[in-house]
């Protein structure tokens, strides 16, 4: 761990707000630097927990008086959670607090959080490329974010000191690579990475009556699948917030599935082994080193 990391956050009165399981992973992380960070999250259960815990130490403040205390403030709601947040709390917030998020879209929400908030605060759109199926800070984990992918999409309205913070972020986390996207970019990609599998592995679970098939199931179905326990709020939100860009993988994902069907109907056995060979050779560039 490069100890000026933890400098850095160590000087600063950290709070984040929602503790599921991003924020509840990014909380138990700083605590593994000697860094306890104050929390706020609406689920009284949820609070219980942290503080029981020792996850956060909100030193007996209001919630009110934890956003007037913080310095760094990362915002782990749903996206269209973090403009109610913001539109409701800024105003209690000091000035030249830098804020960030962890949504897996980013259009949205950077263009009217950095329009609607006031010009001492600082907004700078985040995203851990890491997660699970579970959800919830019971489920949250200091190891989450350990060699994962870290974006960053800064606009011409955020300072580099800004953009220094989140990388020493992202190096505190564990993360090995930290990327700088635009906002466009970003879900761009994150249409093609995240949102398409996630549509894939819940059409494949729709398509079939699962229960009939439970007894029979092997590793190749349950790891295609996995990722079809998803959150379904979240996650309805997440696709209709992407919908140009994941309706467009989507169309391009039933291109190259027609292909496949075709080669079947026609029993063209060179065409499949084409495929089954790039297939092969590009998934192999994905495996974690």
């Amino acid at each position: 761990m490069n100890i000026n990391n933890t400098k850095i956050f160590s000087m600063k009165k950290i709070l984040i707000v929602g503790l599921g399981l991003i924020g509840g992973s990014y909380a138990k992380v700083l605590n593994e630097n000697n860094i306890i960070p104050m929390g706020i999250d609406i689920n009284q259960q949820t609070m219980q927990y942290a503080i029981k815990n020792n996850i956060i130490d909100n030193h007996n403040l209001s919630f009110d008086d934890c956003i007037k205390e913080a310095d760094f403030i990362i915002l782990g709601l749903y996206p269209n959670n973090v403009m109610t947040w913001l539109e409701n709390n800024q105003n209690k917030i000091k000035p030249h607090t830098i804020i960030t998020d962890c949504t897996g879209v980013k259009r949205k929400i950077i263009e009217k959080a950095q329009m609607i908030l006031r010009d001492d605060l600082e907004f700078i759109a985040s995203h851990p490329m890491a997660g699970k199926e579970t959800s919830g800070i019971m489920n949250s984990s200091g190891d989450l974010f350990k060699k994962a992918n870290f974006i960053i999409t800064p606009t011409n309205k955020n300072s580099l000191e800004a953009i220094e913070l989140l990388k020493q972020f992202a190096l505190l986390l564990g993360c090995k690579y930290i990327e700088i996207l635009t906002p466009e970019q970003h879900d761009e990609i994150i249409g093609f990475l995240s949102q398409l599998p996630h549509a894939i592995a819940v059409s494949l679970m729709n398509s079939h009556e699962a229960e009939n098939y439970i007894k029979y199931t092997g590793d190749s179905f349950r790891d295609l699948t996995r990722i079809a326990k998803v959150n379904e709020e979240l996650w309805s939100e997440l696709f209709l917030s992407n919908k140009d860009y994941l309706i467009s993988e989507i169309n391009q994902f039933i291109i190259e599935l027609e292909k496949i069907k075709k080669d079947i109907e026609e029993d063209n056995s060179e065409s499949l082994k084409m495929k089954f060979s790039s297939s092969k050779a590009k998934r192999k560039l994905f495996d974690k080193t």
